[in-house]
C-alpha cells in the first residue's frame, strides 16, 4: 500500500501483485469526499444560526431547500459516477478502518442535532412557521440515521450493529435492522415484501402497508429470533428494545429539560424521519420483480432487482446509499466498494428529486411505469404489480 501527496491530501493507493495482470493499483478519489456524509447531518446549525444571527423565522426553511433542491440540481450538474474499485484491491479497501470510522462519526451528531434542534425551539420559541421548517429538518436528518443504521446494521461487528441500535433511537426506529436485514432483504422485489412498491401503487397508499407491515415483520422475526434461543420476546437481549429503550430515555429527557412544548417538534421530527425511509423503500424497488420458480420459490435477488443511481451529489451525503443494487445483492458489502453495473434499472435522478417526484403521483407514474415496463419487455407477468 503507498500513499502520495494529491491536490494537497495524503491519497492512499492501495496495490495487488496479479501473477496475470502485474501490479494494479487503485485510488479512492472519493476518499474524503466521504466527509460530505459525515457532516451533512449538522445542516440544521445553519438554518438555527441565520436565524439567531437575524432574527427572522423563515431562514429556517433555507437548509430544507438545499437538501430537496439544491442537491438534485448538483445531481443534474455532475457527470454521474460509474467507476468501480477493482475487485482485487476490494478486501484491502473494506479492511481500511478510515471508512468504517466515518460511519461511527455520524452517530453521536444525530443525537446532537436532535438535542440541539429542541433547545432551540424551546428557547428561541420561533413560532409554528420556524418550528415546522426545523422539524422537518431535523426529521430529514433523522431519516439519514436511519441511513447510517442502515450501514452499521449489516456488518457482523457487535460493535457496529450496537452502533446501529444507538443511532436508530434518535429516529425512535429501532425495529428497522431486524425488520430490513431479515425481512426485507429475504423477500424484497417480491408481491409478499411490504418494502417493496408495486407499479401503480403511489407512495401514499405504499405507506399503508409499509409502516405497519415493517414493524409487525420485525417483531415477528425478533420474536423467533429469542424463542430459538429459549428466551422470552421481552427479554433484555431483544435488540428492537434495546434501541426502544435508548429512545424513551432520549425523549423522555428532552420533554423533561424543555418541557412539553417541544411535545409538536419531536412529533413532527420522528414523523418525517420515518416518511424518509418510506420514500426510500418506495424508489428502490418500485415495479420490479423476481421471477417465481416452479418449486414456489423466488430467484436468487440480483442486481436488477434494484433502482439503481450514481449520482454524485446525493451519494456523498447518503453514504453510497443509492448503489442499491449491489447492495441487495450482496448486503455485507461496504459502502466504499459498492459497484455499478451497466444492465440494472437506473433511476433518472437521485434520491432526493425521486422524493419530490414520488410526492405527485401522477408525474411518478408517467416518468417510472414506462421505465418498469421496458424492462419487463412488457410482459406484465414479470412486475410487480397492483
Amino acid at each position: 500500500m503507498e500513499h502520495k501527496k494529491k491536490r494537497g491530501l495524503c491519497m492512499k493507493t492501495f496495490t495487488f501483485d496479479d501473477p496475470e495482470l502485474g501490479t494494479i493499483r487503485y485510488t479512492d478519489r472519493k476518499r474524503y469526499l466521504w466527509l460530505f456524509s459525515v457532516f451533512f447531518p449538522l445542516i440544521p446549525f445553519i438554518g438555527m444560526g441565520l436565524s439567531l444571527w437575524n432574527g427572522s423565522e423563515w431562514v429556517l426553511w433555507l437548509p430544507l431547500l438545499a437538501v430537496y433542491i439544491l442537491i438534485p440540481i448538483l445531481d443534474f450538474i455532475f457527470p454521474n459516477d460509474a467507476s468501480n474499485p477493482p475487485e482485487q484491491v476490494v478486501p484491502q479497501l473494506e479492511a481500511d478502518p478510515y471508512y468504517r470510522v466515518l460511519n461511527h462519526l455520524t452517530v453521536p451528531l444525530h443525537f446532537i442535532v436532535l438535542v440541539c434542534g429542541t433547545w432551540f425551539v424551546a428557547a428561541q420559541d420561533p413560532g409554528w412557521f420556524g418550528t415546522l421548517g426545523l422539524a422537518l429538518l431535523v426529521g430529514a436528518i433523522g431519516g439519514f440515521g436511519v441511513n447510517t443504521g442502515h450501514e452499521l446494521g449489516h456488518k457482523k461487528d457487535p460493535v457496529d450493529r450496537m452502533a446501529a441500535r444507538l443511532v436508530l433511537a434518535v429516529p425512535f426506529y429501532g425495529h428497522f435492522t431486524m425488520e430490513h436485514n431479515a425481512g426485507h432483504h429475504a423477500q424484497v422485489a417480491t408481491p409478499e415484501d411490504t418494502a417493496s412498491a408495486r407499479m401503480g401503487e403511489s407512495i401514499y397508499r405504499f405507506a399503508l402497508r409499509e409502516i405497519p407491515g415493517g414493524i409487525s415483520r420485525a417483531w415477528a422475526l425478533e420474536r423467533r429470533r429469542l424463542e430459538r434461543q429459549g428466551r422470552s420476546a421481552w427479554s433484555w437481549r431483544n435488540h428492537i428494545l434495546q434501541s426502544y429503550s435508548v429512545s424513551v430515555l432520549l425523549y423522555g429527557a428532552l420533554l423533561w429539560a424543555f418541557g412539553p412544548a417541544v411535545l409538536p417538534f419531536l412529533l413532527i421530527q420522528v414523523a418525517w424521519s420515518w416518511w424518509q425511509l418510506t420514500s426510500a423503500n418506495y424508489v428502490e424497488h418500485y415495479g420490479l420483480l423476481r421471477e417465481k420458480r416452479p418449486d414456489g420459490r423466488y430467484e436468487r435477488c440480483q442486481p436488477h432487482h434494484s433502482w439503481n443511481a450514481n449520482h454524485v451529489a446525493s451519494n456523498l451525503v447518503l453514504f453510497h446509499l443509492e448503489r442499491h443494487s449491489d447492495h441487495h445483492a450482496h448486503a455485507a458489502r461496504r459502502y466504499q466498494s459498492l459497484r455499478h453495473f451497466e444492465d440494472v434499472p437506473q433511476l433518472p435522478s437521485g434520491y432526493f428529486g425521486m422524493f419530490l417526484l414520488a410526492y405527485v403521483p401522477p408525474l411518478w407514474f408517467r416518468v417510472m411505469d414506462p421505465r418498469v415496463l421496458e424492462l419487463a419487455d412488457g410482459d406484465m407477468n414479470r412486475v410487480n404489480r397492483l
